[in-house]
C-alpha cells in the first residue's frame, strides 16, 4: 500500500500544481489528463454536483480562474492511504489523497453570487480525491468555505461569529505535509482511535450532558479547533463546547455521524469526508434562526493531529450555505440583498 499511497500523493501534488499553472484554456485539458473520464466533482453550494473533468472545469476550475487570475495554493497539509469510514468498519479498499489550506489572490471579477473587492481574500479550502488501481482520479471531493470568503470582504450573512474569525493556520511545527511514507502500525493506531471518537464518542451524546461524549478523552484541554466561517475558531476545549458544541446541539439534538465518503491516517494526521457525512433535525434554534423541524443533512470535511495521544488541533469545514438551505434560508439571497443596499 505504501508504494501506491506515495504514488497518489505526488499525483495529487501535480494535479494541483498543473492546474494552478494551466491558463484558462488549458483546465479542461489538464483536468482530463488526471481525472477518470466518469470521474465525479461534489463541490459546495451553491454549485451542483457533476461527472467529468469538462464538467468540473465549465462548473468550477473556469469561472474561478476568471474571478481570481491568479491564485497561490498554499498546502498546510497532505495525506494519504485507505479508507475505513464506515460505522460497521473494515477496510473499504479505496485509495483517497486529502489536502487543506488556502488559495490566496485577488478577486478582481464576481463569482458564484459573490461580488469582486479588487483586493486579497484567503479561502480556505479542503479536498479529498479517490484513486484507482491505476492512479486516476475517480472522485473529487471539496469546499471552500464561502462564508469566511463573505466574512473577509464584510458581506457574511450570518451573525458575528462566537470564536476567533479568520483563523487557519497552518498545523504546529509546519509538518502536516507528509510527502515522505509514514510507520503504518502508527497510521493504524490513529485510524482506530479517529473510529473511537467519530463513531463512539460524537454518537454518544445523550441529548442532555456533552460530559456523554467523553471529548476530554480524546482532545486536549487547550485544543485548537479551527471552525469555519460563521463559528470561528476555539482555542480550548472549554472554548469549544461553549461556542460550538452547546450551539450545535441544542439545534440538532439527534445529529448522528453516518457512514462517512472517506476516513484516513497518516503519521500524526487523520482527515474525513462526507458529502453528507452527518444527519439531523433542527429543533433548536441556530446561529439567530428559529427551529424548522427540518430532517437535513450536513457535508463537512475534517482533519486532526494528534500530539501526545490526543487530539490538539482540529480543521473543520462545513458546507453552510447548503446546511442554511435545507432549514429554509437563502444565504446567497442575503448577501445579494446586502450588496444592493
Amino acid at each position: 500500500m505504501s508504494a501506491q499511497n506515495q504514488r497518489n500523493k505526488a499525483t495529487a501534488a501535480t494535479f494541483w500544481a498543473a492546474l494552478d499553472g494551466a491558463t484558462e484554456g488549458e483546465l479542461g485539458r489538464v483536468a482530463a489528463q488526471f481525472m477518470a473520464a466518469e470521474a465525479r466533482w461534489q463541490g459546495f453550494a451553491p454549485l451542483r454536483d457533476v461527472a467529468g473533468p469538462a464538467a468540473m472545469a465549465a462548473e468550477f476550475l473556469t469561472p474561478l480562474r476568471r474571478a481570481f487570475p491568479r491564485l497561490e495554493r498554499l498546502t498546510h497539509i497532505l495525506i494519504g492511504g485507505q479508507s475505513d469510514g464506515t460505522v460497521s468498519g473494515g477496510n473499504d479498499g479505496r485509495s483517497w489523497v486529502g489536502a487543506a489550506g488556502q488559495l490566496v489572490g485577488a478577486q478582481m471579477a464576481p463569482v458564484w453570487g459573490i461580488p469582486a473587492r479588487g483586493r486579497e481574500v484567503r479561502l480556505r479550502w479542503g479536498e479529498f480525491l479517490e484513486f484507482d488501481a491505476d492512479g486516476r482520479i475517480t472522485r473529487i471531493q471539496m469546499l471552500i468555505d464561502l462564508i469566511d470568503w463573505l466574512e473577509q470582504i464584510g458581506l457574511s450573512p450570518l451573525p458575528k461569529p462566537n470564536g476567533a474569525p479568520f483563523v487557519w493556520p497552518a498545523p504546529t511545527g509546519c509538518d502536516g505535509v507528509l510527502k515522505a511514507a509514514q510507520d503504518q502500525t502508527r497510521s493504524d493506531d490513529l485510524l482506530a482511535y479517529s473510529r473511537a471518537f467519530i463513531f463512539g464518542g460524537l454518537n454518544a451524546f445523550d441529548k442532555s450532558d456533552l460530559k456523554s461524549m467523553g471529548m476530554a478523552r480524546f482532545f486536549h484541554p487547550n485544543v485548537k479547533w479551527y471552525g469555519p466561517g460563521g463559528i470561528g475558531a476555539c482555542l480550548s476545549l472549554r472554548a469549544f463546547e461553549d461556542w460550538q458544541q452547546k450551539p450545535w446541539l441544542v439545534a440538532f439534538p439527534d445529529r448522528r455521524v453516518g457512514d462517512l465518503d472517506n476516513l484516513i491516517a497518516e503519521g500524526d494526521f487523520v482527515g474525513a469526508s462526507g458529502l453528507p457525512g452527518v444527519q439531523a433535525t433542527q429543533t433548536g434554534p441556530y446561529l439567530g434562526h428559529p427551529a424548522s423541524g427540518r430532517t437535513l443533512s450536513i457535508n463537512g470535511i475534517d482533519f486532526w493531529r494528534r500530539d501526545g495521544g490526543v487530539f490538539t488541533e482540529n480543521w473543520v469545514f462545513v458546507d453552510m450555505i447548503h446546511l442554511f438551505g435545507q432549514m429554509g434560508v437563502d444565504l446567497m439571497a442575503r448577501v445579494r440583498e446586502r450588496e444592493i443596499a
